[in-house]
């Protein structure tokens, strides 16, 4: 039977393995305080804690259990919006220092992940872009020549596959290991700065500190002003029970990253015990009360979409169905650093691309604007751009 609303990342993780961290409770004082715990908030947690900075996470539920355990656990190694399209919107230097920070972001994740030693079943399948249509094989030719002529290898063909939620959990303690200060189900109710520190609220009392960081993914209640810059949408996922090994030799699919050009696009990839993880179908944010039906419609879609690019897959039902909720930016980059009218503050908000490399990458920015040490290619991803 499908189980729909949750995804195989948390379901099939045993529940006497599943960390638990305190709640903050009284006064405490931290240089740099991150909101958000999932894989953005993890890896920017120990990005501050490794570089020998004070740090204090703060989760309102449980680290790692939201929207980082309902991705797709892809490290894709574009942001996941055409060169071409993006050296319309921000030009071509831009476009060309988003892409080599997003290609590098994606190397230095997996790396980082095998220095670690993070079980996340981490695997480097490589990726194949599939044109089904003569429009899409036409935009795909000229997207080809847009990167050749910035110079990038148009043939690329890297990618990464992990399991979301235990790397957050694998990242998360490599940040306790350095320092760091975990406080689960600690939601932040308000914030308040002077002209030289800023005093984070929870249930429990202040966090007085000199930088906080906004690891959200999207502003939330506490900045409903920046809510202009987004569009809010959903994407779904479903994935397969089992496919057989005759049905697998049929399909001849090698264990690749599949990405076509269809609108929205698709992702394809395998995932544990031989099954077929597809998403897309993305679409506007519903109601709560809508949700539950709506995944239940995009689940069945999505499997259809499936069977009429593999029809061998015909018959085969999927055995959970669930979607993730994202902001968009007008350009499809992400919002990385600093806002003009929040002076201590730092944001990582808006990420679209539907991989997890964009979470290594705000840790990495938001490191470099906290120590000073700007790279050039951070401005592709700021609020000013």
């Amino acid at each position: 039977m499908t189980k729909y609303g949750q995804s195989p990342w948390l379901d099939e993780f045993p529940a006497s393995r599943i960390p638990s961290y305190p709640r903050h409770r009284g006064l405490t004082k931290a240089e740099v305080v991150v909101v958000g715990g999932g894989l953005t908030g993890a890896l920017t947690a120990y990005a501050f804690a490794a570089s020998g900075a004070k740090v204090v996470l703060l989760e309102a539920d449980r680290v790692g259990r939201g929207m980082t355990a309902r991705s797709s656990g892809v490290i894709a190694e574009d942001p996941g919006i055409s060169f071409a399209d993006l050296e319309k919107q921000i030009g071509l230097r831009g476009a060309r220092r988003a892409w080599q920070a997003w290609r590098r972001a994606a190397l230095d994740f997996t790396s980082l992940l095998r220095r670690l030693d993070v079980k996340c079943h981490l695997e480097e399948p490589g990726s194949v872009t599939l044109a089904s249509t003569p429009e899409q094989a036409a935009r795909l030719k000229k997207e080809q020549k847009a990167r050749t002529d910035a110079g990038f290898d148009a043939r690329s063909k890297k990618g990464a596959t992990i399991d979301p939620y235990r790397a957050c959990l694998g990242i998360i303690a490599a940040a306790v290991d350095r320092g760091a200060q975990i406080f689960e189900q600690s939601p932040v109710r308000k914030l308040s700065f002077t002209r030289k520190t800023i005093d984070v609220y929870t249930a429990a009392g202040p966090i007085r500190t000199d930088r906080v960081v906004i690891a959200t993914g999207m502003p939330g209640t506490l900045f409903k002003a920046l809510a202009r810059h987004f569009w809010f949408h959903s994407t779904y996922f479903a994935v397969t029970e089992p496919v057989p090994a005759k049905i697998r030799n049929v399909l001849g699919m090698k264990r690749a990253i599949v990405r076509d050009l269809a609108t929205p696009p698709h992702t394809l990839h395998w995932v544990r015990d031989n099954r077929l993880l597809v998403s897309g179908a993305d679409s506007p944010v519903v109601i709560p009360r809508l949700r539950d039906k709506v995944i239940v419609q995009r689940t069945g879609q999505l499997m259809y979409e499936l069977s009429t690019m593999y029809p061998d897959i015909s018959g085969i039902q999927p055995a959970y169905g669930w979607s993730a909720d994202y902001a968009r930016t007008e350009d499809g980059l992400p919002y990385i650093g600093v806002h003009r009218n929040y002076p201590f503050h730092l944001f990582a908000f808006g990420d679209s691309s539907h991989s997890v490399t964009g979470s290594y990458l705000a840790s990495r920015i938001l490191l470099r604007h906290y120590s000073g040490e700007m790279d050039p290619a951070d401005e592709a991803f700021g609020f000013h751009r």
